[in-house]
């Protein structure tokens, strides 16, 4: 999690006040002028997405292949069915219930999944297991999201060349595709660079979405009637199966929702919600009443409803603003994957990625070089395999309403668990969000043949190879214990056999404190001698972002103060970065570890060869899965923050 801007500022009372203005006044400027600079911040980062729906989701509704007659029940049903779509799942659901479910300041739902998790612990472990799997089924469905997300938004941009002229058809994909590869490329730069100006162009793109919208329904004021719900009911009345096709494309409107949730560790709920409220929710529904009376007014438009509201002059500029915007939405996504991606492999979903910081003073933002470039690949795949956001927006839709559902799901939990809910509560907050949700859902399943299969199968494959991991690593840590032999043993093997120590101090990173780490073992087993000063380092993860250092380690001289053997416990939160020489030197002054020097340590590693076998447990395929993902692994050295010039690895093999 980024560290929250007001958490550098001075406290109220170390901000000095103006000559002759009272301390009080100039305090609670501060903070009015502190809280909206994180609402602008918000506005760049968390409503990218949701903000640039406009530029597809009428239009998708309206050119559905059961398309609608735009008549006014028809448009006014359609303007309808987004408002309230909208008011329930973004405003309600997401701004008023959801952001209340946050596991230490953070939030998304690996981070509500690691909270359902330790609450129903105590419980059922079983229990608490399959939370994490459902969990682990939503972090999958986002990684669709995060592929669908940029081809679809960076598509639609570009094709307001296309409303500009005709002749601009063929540039559409090559444009498009340059955009992909420049927005990739820069990750490695971080969004701090940038960032600062992603609130300001948000601003200017919701001030441009009200006031297109607006200047529609000034001229045509009766649209205002489709923000009535009785338009909505009427339309499924009317058009049952039409209206249930058409759920599939308004769902579209609510993409990006689970942002508001996701970043919330980055700027807190107070400015989400006054963001919200304040800009992206006036702006957004001016727009769709605009499109919507433009619809009414000139039928032929609903094949590009946004840019048609603009007049001429202000179409191209519009597609500039558009693309920069469907860019800053990309963005947010991709960064989500980032931080999807390191909470899975913190909680044990994924074997280690090369992650790199690239802000001092932000721990949020970070880059992974592998998930970027298969993110990449399979954007610019996705751009041409469907050439078009109309073709695309098929496929786009099921990620996201069962990232819903499963929110949903595990809010339950955490509010009958946690917050001790009672019955009835539960019951009306499934009932209202979980049918509407589930009616989403099975609506876009309709559309699996249609392009739907897509993120569907980016699901499964990612689900897989998460639960894989994660069985896969119990498989292995059980064949290693065995092989390892209880600590105790080896210790009082040392003490018997009265082994030669040598200057110096030597850390072994082992999962825990009960086994003997093999690379130790082999160093025994080798050289015939031990080190002055033996460190064994195990590190874990707790289902919370973050640990602070006071209570995050435990120091234990394993029953004898004086033989040189020590064992350091850190725990660390999901969010935390794995620093082991850092935890050697907050452990330092502690006084069992006297005479050891930072600066002149060995770090020894074992470095696991496995071997597939027929043994139960894993299917063969997932076995192999399992080693596939293991060889390409991020080092255990530089996961670990160790120093390459001081670490030395030993192998040891582990049938699977």
């Amino acid at each position: 999690m980024a560290e929250r801007p007001d958490d550098e500022r001075p406290s109220p009372s170390q901000q000095p006040a103006q000559s002759g203005e009272p301390a009080s006044r100039t305090a609670s400027s501060g903070r009015r002028t502190a809280g909206l600079g994180l609402a602008l911040g918000a506005l760049g980062v968390v409503y990218g997405d949701i903000g640039t729906s406009p530029l597809y989701a009428l239009k998708t509704v309206f050119t559905l292949d059961r398309g609608l007659v735009p008549t006014a029940p028809d448009v006014f049903g359609v303007i309808s069915l987004v408002f309230w779509s909208i008011i329930l799942i973004v405003s309600v659901k997401y701004v008023i219930f959801i952001l209340r479910a946050d596991n230490e300041g953070e939030g998304g739902v690996m981070a509500l999944a690691a909270l359902a998790g330790r609450v129903l612990l105590k419980g059922s472990e079983r229990r608490a297991a399959a939370v994490l799997a459902l969990g682990a089924l939503g972090a999958a469905l986002f990684y669709g999201d995060s592929v669908i997300t940029p081809a679809i938004s960076v598509l639609s941009a570009v094709e307001g060349l296309e409303v500009i002229s005709p002749a601009w058809t063929a540039a559409v994909l090559p444009v498009s595709a340059v955009i992909l590869t420049l927005l990739f490329a820069i990750q490695r730069w971080g969004t701090g660079r940038v960032g600062s100006v992603f609130g300001p162009i948000m601003l200017l793109w919701f001030a441009s979405l009200g006031v297109a919208g607006a200047s529609e329904v000034i001229r045509h004021p009766g649209v205002l009637a489709g923000l009535s719900p009785t338009y909505a009911v009427m339309f499924f009345v009317d058009h049952p199966v039409i209206a249930f096709i058409a759920m599939g494309a308004v769902v579209l409107a609510i993409t990006g929702a689970e942002a508001l949730y996701a970043d919330m560790g980055h700027f807190g709920r107070a400015p989400i919600r006054r963001a919200w409220f304040l800009i992206v929710f006036p702006a957004l529904t001016l727009n769709y009443l605009g499109q919507g009376a433009l619809i009414l007014r000139a039928p032929a438009s609903r094949e590009s409803p946004f840019f048609l509201l603009l007049p001429d002059w202000a179409q191209l500029p519009m597609v500039v603003l558009a693309t920069v915007a469907t860019v800053i939405a990309s963005q947010s996504v991709i960064s989500g994957a980032f931080s999807v991606s390191r909470e899975a492999m913190r909680l044990g979903f994924l074997p280690r990625l090369s992650i790199r910081q690239t802000s001092r003073h932000q721990y949020g933002q970070i880059y992974a070089p592998g998930v970027n470039w298969a993110l990449f690949v399979a954007v610019l795949v996705v751009v041409f395999a469907f050439g078009s956001s109309t073709n695309l927006a098929a496929a786009y839709g099921v990620a996201v309403t069962g990232t819903f559902l499963i929110t949903t799901s595990l809010f339950l939990v955490v509010a009958r668990v946690l917050w001790h809910w009672s019955v009835w509560r539960l019951v009306l907050f499934g009932v209202v969000f979980g049918s509407l949700e589930l009616t989403f859902f099975t609506a876009n399943l309709a559309k699996v043949t249609h392009g739907g299969w897509l993120t569907l199968l980016i699901a499964l494959v990612l689900f897989t190879i998460l639960l894989t991991w994660r069985r896969g690593a119990k498989l292995v840590t059980a064949r290693r214990i065995e092989r390892e032999g209880p600590l105790r043993d080896f210790i009082d093997g040392l003490h018997a056999a009265n082994t030669p120590r040598v200057a110096g101090t030597a850390v072994f990173p082992h999962p825990n404190k009960d086994t003997t780490p093999l690379a130790l073992r082999a160093n025994v087993a080798h050289n015939h001698i031990r080190h002055e000063k033996i460190v064994i380092v195990t590190g874990s993860t707790a289902n919370v972002p973050h640990i602070p250092w006071d209570q995050r380690l435990t120091i234990d001289d394993l029953g004898d103060p004086n033989d040189g053997i020590i064992h350091i416990s850190a725990v660390f939160g999901f969010q935390d970065p794995t620093d082991f020489p850092e935890v050697l030197r907050r452990a330092v002054p502690h006084p069992i570890d006297e005479g050891i020097n930072c600066e002149q340590v060995s770090y020894f590693v074992s470095r696991i060869t496995l071997r597939c076998t027929r043994s139960p447990g894993m299917a063969i395929w997932r076995k192999r899965l399992f080693i596939a993902l293991a060889h390409n692994a991020a080092s255990h050295a530089e996961f670990l923050h160790l120093p390459e010039d001081l670490t030395i690895v030993l192998s040891a093999e582990v049938p699977v």
